[in-house]
């Protein structure tokens, strides 16, 4: 397949899943064939959280929804047209995927097979059941991807590249054993928030999807704020309140309860509202439950101990101007072209 034919197949893969919405399920492919699949999908969606807890069917239909959105063909050709994949050499590319969010590794598969290479896929057990239904979507309607993907729970082999997301400790063993290959590494990272007390309401309510989508477990959700002293988080607590019923939700709840004993016991002095506890702390990675908070005197040292701190951070929100931050509601729709660690996969593949 040349460079158009592959956009052309995830084009069709993205149009596919547009008809799985958080709002509405709803087919608009009318073949048999196209029925089939979309009612496999429909199986998985609704069976997802047996599986994994934490892949409620809101959360998986809000992740392949914003795939849906991403797979179009304007998008594909956009991103693509900033490399040059002339005479590319296919390769064995392995990827190691985390399991934190559904999908969580589809970027680099894409990626992976937009520049021909072949991919090698061990899954992690928390995520297992969708990419191969995708993969069966993709050779449905590009036959030649069957021979170009490998799922595997075996040890890797036959490979001249890896990519692999892990957290801090399997990054050590990942460096260990694939150090020597071409290779991207991807270790623990959070998001933050820059608050200055001047946000409207209604940023503050988009802040609240960057906090609880996913229950806060992607590397993309906001696990602390930077917030000016004096700063009034009753503000903040009245906009997040339209985000009550996550609560309701068994496992969250029991990890704000966990973790709110913890804080108690070891004296800390928290603010809480019933469903979200705020905890003082220099760190980026909070608790499930929890959001950190960090008073600062300006903005410039915000962005210096973040710049100091870049190997730990993944997105920057904010609502003023400020290079390279996102938009209040943002984090969770990465575009194309947005890398993980702002690790450019496509310049590397396209060089191994």
């Amino acid at each position: 397949m040349n460079l158009e034919q592959r956009i052309e197949a995830f084009a069709k893969l993205g149009h596919f899943l547009r008809q799985f919405k958080v709002d509405k399920i709803e087919a608009h492919l009318n073949t048999e064939s196209e029925n089939a699949f979309f009612e496999a999908f429909k199986m998985q969606i609704n069976r997802a959280q047996e599986f994994n807890g934490w892949f409620t069917k809101e959360n998986v239909l809000k992740a392949i929804q914003s795939w849906g959105e991403a797979l179009s063909e304007e998008h594909l050709k956009k991103w693509t047209s900033n490399y040059q994949f002339n005479d590319v050499a296919p390769k064995n590319v392995a990827i190691i995927m985390a399991g934190n969010i559904p999908l969580v590794g589809f970027h680099d598969f894409l990626s992976v097979l937009i520049c021909n290479h072949n991919a090698i896929v061990k899954q992690s057990s928390n995520d297992m059941h969708f990419l191969p239904l995708i993969t069966q979507y993709l050779i449905h309607v590009a036959p030649a991807f069957k021979t170009k993907i490998k799922f595997t729970n075996e040890n890797l082999t036959n490979f001249d590249a890896v990519i692999a997301t892990g957290s801090n400790n399997t990054a050590r063993y990942f460096e260990y054993y694939f150090g020597k290959y071409p290779h991207i590494i991807r270790k623990n990272r959070n998001s933050v928030a820059i608050l200055t007390g001047n946000e409207s309401p209604k940023d503050l309510e988009k802040l609240g999807d960057d906090i609880f989508q996913y229950f806060g477990l992607g590397c993309r959700s906001v696990s602390k704020i930077f917030v000016p002293k004096n700063y009034n988080f009753d503000t903040l607590f009245n906009a997040l309140f339209k985000f009550k019923d996550i609560i309701n939700y068994k496992k969250y709840e029991n990890n704000y309860d966990y973790n709110k004993a913890v804080y108690l016991m070891s004296l800390f002095n928290l603010k809480e509202n019933g469903f979200l506890m705020l905890k003082e702390d220099e760190s980026y990675a909070s608790p499930i439950a929890t959001l950190f908070y960090e008073y600062y005197d300006s903005i410039e040292h915000v962005l210096q101990k973040l710049e100091f701190d870049k190997d730990k951070i993944q997105c920057i929100v904010s609502a003023q101007n400020i290079k390279n931050t996102l938009n209040f509601g943002e984090t969770q729709h990465p575009k194309l072209w947005d890398y993980a660690d702002n690790v450019d996969t496509i310049t590397f593949l396209l060089n191994i």
